[in-house]
């Protein structure tokens, strides 16, 4: 099959491109902008680069588009801002690649190539603040930040697609990722901001009582289950949180970093006002709706995640 991967330069992005190469029967067309203000880097692709098209690029030009889109069976888009931070500091351009990208995007497989199966690569945050024990895809959404607002309306567009036009589009909202060729910054995710802390030996803060829980997915499982998905036409038309069954606390999941990487140590540091404001607090997540379609399981736990976090980062660092 022909597989087209937006993003693919990207933290998610980089493992999805790995895990569609196992099989050695797809033709895969990497499309990444490499934006600076994204933080990626086209070296992370450089173990697979010959196995693959690589085509710098950005989502908004409706021409490369259309000429990417072209002939490809399935469409995986994991190119987005996805700071919540910096979509605060700079509302316009979140909206331009999250709403304006996707628009375009759409607009060209409509034209192009709408059988293709598409895949939105989503997050839990465009629900806020959960209001229930646990949160399923009926839970109402209040995003607490201009990203995750964003991302909501993003969704839309594709379930549109999908109604109006007839595309087989599926949304995955994925919560907590974390694994190899992540961002070092904790505008790009906590639990990879951990581990690039300690595996510098640097102290790893925890706001407050850390005690807030949080659903986490190592990156392979997160991609094996963006490929699971892609080859059952029954999930396409419809929107899914796409989680582990593993729930831990912020603490717990700074202390596991430290445990296994045996580099820096905690530190408890009072919320900044901006993050006390989009806190979203404990949020439990069941992903049963996808699991029941996909009869897909995890294969990592967050201590096996970690060590083959671990493995693969001392390797890039020898």
């Amino acid at each position: 099959m022909n597989i087209l991967i937006l993003g693919g330069a990207g933290f998610l992005g980089n493992n999805v491109v790995r895990r569609f190469l196992v099989p050695q029967k797809h033709t895969v067309t990497v499309v990444d902008s490499l934006e600076s203000r994204l933080h990626t880097r086209l070296s992370t692709l450089s173990p697979v680069r010959s196995k693959i098209t690589f085509i710098k690029g950005d989502l908004r030009d409706g021409k490369l588009m259309r000429k990417v889109v072209k002939k490809q069976d399935v469409i995986i888009n994991c190119a987005a801002q996805t700071s919540h931070p910096l979509s605060l500091k700079d509302p316009l351009f979140d909206v331009e690649l999250n709403c304006r990208g996707n628009i375009t995007l759409l607009e060209s497989i409509k034209n192009v190539s709408p059988k293709a199966r598409v895949i939105y690569v989503s997050s839990s945050t465009v629900i806020g603040r959960a209001t229930s024990d646990v949160v399923d895809e009926k839970h109402s959404e209040m995003a607490l930040d201009i990203y995750s607002a964003n991302k909501g309306v993003a969704e839309k567009y594709y379930f549109i697609y999908n109604r109006v036009y007839g595309i087989p589009t599926l949304v995955l909202r994925f919560a907590n990722l974390y694994g190899p060729y992540g961002k070092g910054s904790p505008d790009f995710g906590f639990i990879n901001y951990f581990i690039d802390l300690a595996s510098r030996g640097q102290a790893v803060p925890v706001y407050g009582t850390g005690k807030q829980y949080r659903n986490v997915m190592y990156a392979e499982d997160a991609a094996d289950l963006l490929y699971s998905a892609s080859r059952e036409p029954s999930v396409f038309g419809d929107i899914y949180f796409a989680v582990h069954r593993e729930h831990y606390s912020v603490l717990k999941i700074a202390k596991s970093v430290i445990s296994v990487f045996k580099k820096g140590k905690l530190k408890r540091i009072p919320w900044s006002d901006v993050r006390k404001r989009i806190e979203i607090g404990d949020v439990t997540i069941s992903g049963a709706k996808l699991y029941y379609k996909l009869r897909w399981e995890p294969t990592f736990t967050l201590k096996t995640g970690l060590e083959k976090t671990k493995e693969v980062f001392d390797q890039q660092h020898v």
